[in-house]
């Protein structure tokens, strides 16, 4: 999902690795002093409320910040700010050339404070240090330069019309965008949002998941010092019951964009209709399928794969490859392959370069992951290695990588999406039962087929339902291409050019030249 998240090891990173062995991240760790106001208008300010929520570490349970809890007073003075900067034109009026100077700037900034925002996301999620180091800060970066460089590449229309008329289909930035992004990676999916947002001369409201916003504050005042005018970036952080609903509600903001659970998106659409029927573009769950043929020649990659699809971020990802569907004939072989793998995955300090997973979110996470191998359990699943949690002395939250096999598709492990390090595989004969397992879901994000056979894998790809099917591989991934989903997994695109369709609008200019 972030783009090329299977970085380690692998010798373009060997400088980072090397780089960050002779770091004492704990110590750093303790030095840290994270910002926690909202950003407003250019200000770094408390909540109107004056409420604060606690910050909590999940990897010990430290208390990293308290943090400004904004609700709707602190939303209608964003989205005031935010209106006022669209419609004086201090940034939407504005050269692309000059757009593309200032996200260019912000781009550096972000790669200058790297190992500041890395510490920032793993104290904050739980993730490894090495992958916030080696995943997170560059796809961020990468992200930002791409839309950067975008800005003056894009051309509008001159429709075929008769010669006597001419037809101008021009694009012009929606206005006021809010963006409410989740917490499994939060730098990579406010990125998603904040780079083409921007590029487009939108103003901009991130909501951060209150489970992890110390990165988007800390991005808002980089961009701010890259020269971004006061009012066009502007971060709330907070609850989605308070703030992130004001935002949906808000009949000011013309568009929202979302990317988290499904149940939640919904309820965003629904206040979207029940205020100005602003646009609405959803990036929810998934339940992937990830299927592999009797005829692919190397099980061991598609093993190792298989397991870095659902075990990487600590299953915390929304394409995880969580359903693992095997052609019988090598279903033993390949399970045996992936637990080979996993049992080197072993959950350690993610302050530690050499540690490969690390915690879940939180407390509320851990249990529902937890409640999810209990039921793969009850309903006669086997479980073929993992379902503890470890490292309780530690006060923070981990589970081993997770294995069932003997997965039935109508088990709640194989239908919900559990946002975990837990893999179902279920057993076919024939392809065409996989594929029709694969599509029995009410989501449709991401699939893989792994076969030999191009005529098979072509056939598959199109008559999978997802918005993204990897063919021998898997989560392979680019700032260039489309992702999103079918289905309930939402509506719209993140990433390449496609993204600007959700925060432009199109305008046709008819001129009569009779």
């Amino acid at each position: 999902m972030p783009g090329s998240l299977f970085l380690w090891p692998c010798s373009g990173n060997n400088d980072l690795m090397s780089r960050t062995l002779n770091i004492d991240w704990h110590a750093r760790a303790a030095q840290l002093r994270p910002a926690a106001d909202a950003i407003i208008d250019g200000q770094a300010v408390a909540a109107a409320s004056g409420q604060r929520f606690d910050c909590i570490s999940p990897i010990d349970g430290r208390r990293l910040a308290a943090v400004a809890a904004t609700d709707t007073a602190d939303v209608d003075r964003a989205v005031m700010a935010a209106r006022r900067v669209f419609e004086r034109g201090d940034w939407s009026a504005r050269a692309p050339a000059e757009r593309k100077r200032v996200l260019l700037r912000f781009a550096d900034l972000i790669s200058a404070h790297g190992e500041e925002l890395a510490l920032l996301e793993t104290l904050d999620m739980g993730k490894p240090i090495r992958d916030s180091l080696a995943v997170d800060v560059p796809a961020t970066v990468r992200c930002l330069r791409w839309y950067a460089e975008a800005i003056d590449k894009l051309y509008d229309q001159v429709a075929p019309t008769s010669q006597d008329a001419l037809a101008l289909i021009t694009r012009e930035p929606v206005g006021v965008v809010a963006a409410i992004v989740p917490w499994n990676f939060p730098m990579i999916m406010a990125a998603w949002k904040i780079a083409p947002v921007l590029a487009a001369g939108n103003s901009l409201l991130l909501k951060p998941s209150e489970k992890s916003p110390l990165t988007a504050i800390r991005l808002a005042e980089l961009a701010l010092e890259a020269g971004l005018p006061p009012g066009v970036f502007n971060v709330l952080p907070g609850f989605g019951n308070t703030a992130g609903k004001a935002l949906a509600l808000h009949m000011d903001v013309d568009c929202i964009a979302f990317t988290g659970s499904t149940a939640t998106g919904k309820a965003i659409m629904q206040y979207a209709g029940q205020s100005n029927l602003k646009r609405c573009w959803l990036e929810c769950g998934g339940k992937s399928p990830n299927i592999v043929m009797a005829d692919y020649p190397d099980l061991p990659r598609a093993a190792r794969a298989a397991a870095d699809a659902i075990f990487f971020n600590q299953g915390e990802m929304c394409s995880a490859g969580s359903r693992l569907l095997v052609q019988e004939p090598i279903r033993a072989d390949l399970l045996a392959e992936i637990a080979r793998h996993a049992r080197s995955l072993v959950p350690g300090d993610p302050l530690d370069p050499a540690t490969r997973v690390g915690a879940i979110v939180d407390e509320a996470q851990l249990q529902r992951v937890l409640g999810y191998i209990d039921s793969g359990r009850e309903q006669g699943a086997r479980l073929a290695l993992g379902g503890q949690r470890v490292r309780e002395d530690t006060q923070g939250f981990f589970v081993e990588p997770t294995i069932f096999d003997a997965v039935q598709p109508d088990m709640r492990i194989a239908r919900e999406e559990i946002f975990g390090p837990v893999l179902s595989a279920i057993s076919f004969d024939r392809l065409e039962d996989a594929v029709g397992i694969g599509n029995d879901s009410s989501y449709g994000l991401a699939a893989a087929i792994w076969t030999r056979d191009i005529t098979v894998a072509h056939r598959t790809a199109r008559a999978l339902r997802a918005g993204v099917v990897y063919v021998n591989c898997y989560d392979a991934d680019d700032i260039t291409v489309p992702f999103g989903g079918y289905k309930q997994s939402g509506i719209g695109r993140d990433k390449s050019l496609h993204a600007f369709d959700k925060y432009t609008e199109l305008k046709t200019t008819w001129i009569d030249l009779s």
